[in-house]
């Protein structure tokens, strides 16, 4: 993308928007905006004057590229205005990620659908990303038949604000807080990712099984991983076709405090799970506001834009 491409960073106060505007600056991104909302407006934040960010500042036609990262009901009214400007927007939340004809985009995983989008490109859930990472080779290489994780979310999955609680918090307060909606049956979050997992992977009947916790650790997101492929790999074998996989990188005990600030995701734990046929359990961790939300973003608007140079 070009350096002076004029970039909306919509939620910028948030602890997605800080990192997002961190890693535009990395990269040499110049001609950047600062949207949060009307409580926000007017403050300054890393030399930029923050703007509210509503359908008349949005809407206008003078941003090019739109990073969202704001809540499912902002992101509802807000984003398609912003993408009717003509501006290329990314969105995080929930908005439009299992909406028909809006592509779900993992870079590494299926960055070819990033430029099959008519303005808007989803942006997975936190979880969803590096699991889908972790997947996608292994069902390239044998094939799944079915799939159970537990997560362990961090803090500032949900939020600084959550990220604050935690930081006045003593130890003995601390508690598993769940801030998803249940339906009596699993978190909703349980469900996003079976649903968002099966659309990145164009495994619609993937049997996926979740199992959802907050837990009190600022940063970083870790999963359990339970596989069974449709053929036998050992565990050495999916050492080797992890390893080679883009946007992973092999750690033997992998951590949330490994992952912080780091741009893959960390993959270890690789062993038989001897209780099914052709199992396979690993452990995963990744820096949630990185390539869980921000790096992939921006990955996606570099390939989708890319395209569109070259159209």
């Amino acid at each position: 993308m070009r350096s002076n491409l004029r970039i909306g960073v919509v939620g910028a106060t948030g602890a997605v928007g800080a990192i997002t505007l961190d890693l535009l600056r990395e990269r040499g991104y110049d001609a950047v905006r600062a949207f949060a909302s009307a409580r926000s407006a007017g403050s300054t934040l890393d030399g930029l004057t923050v703007e509210e960010a509503t359908p008349e500042t949005l809407g206008v036609g003078d941003l090019e590229l739109c990073l969202f990262s704001v809540g499912t009901a902002a992101s509802r009214e807000l984003v398609p205005l912003a993408a009717a400007g003509g501006a290329l927007c990314i969105d995080k939340s929930a908005a439009f990620r299992l909406q028909e004809g809006i592509p779900l985009v993992v870079p590494e995983v299926n960055g070819d659908r990033a430029h099959q989008n008519e303005g808007i490109v989803a942006n997975p859930n936190c979880c969803s990303i590096p699991l889908a990472m972790t997947l996608a080779p292994i069902r390239d290489a044998v094939g799944l038949r079915r799939v159970r994780v537990a997560t362990y979310q961090s803090a500032s999955g949900a939020g600084a604000q959550a990220m604050d609680r935690l930081r006045r918090e003593s130890s003995s307060d601390h508690d598993l807080r769940m801030d998803w909606e249940f339906d009596g049956v699993e978190f909703d979050e349980e469900e996003k990712i079976r649903a968002e997992t099966r659309k990145i992977l164009e495994l619609p009947d993937l049997p996926v099984s979740a199992t959802c916790v907050r837990v009190p650790v600022l940063v970083g997101h870790a999963e359990a991983l339970w596989l069974e492929t449709d053929t036998p790999l050992s565990s050495a074998e999916a050492r080797e076709v992890l390893s080679e996989a883009p946007g992973l990188r092999i750690d033997e005990f992998p951590s949330p405090g490994k992952a912080v600030g780091v741009d893959e995701v960390l993959v270890g734990r690789i062993r038989r799970d001897t209780t099914v046929e052709n199992g396979l359990a690993l452990f995963v961790a990744c820096d949630n506001l990185r390539k869980g939300a921000a790096l992939n973003a921006i990955q996606i608007a570099e390939l989708a834009l890319r395209e569109r140079s070259a159209a």
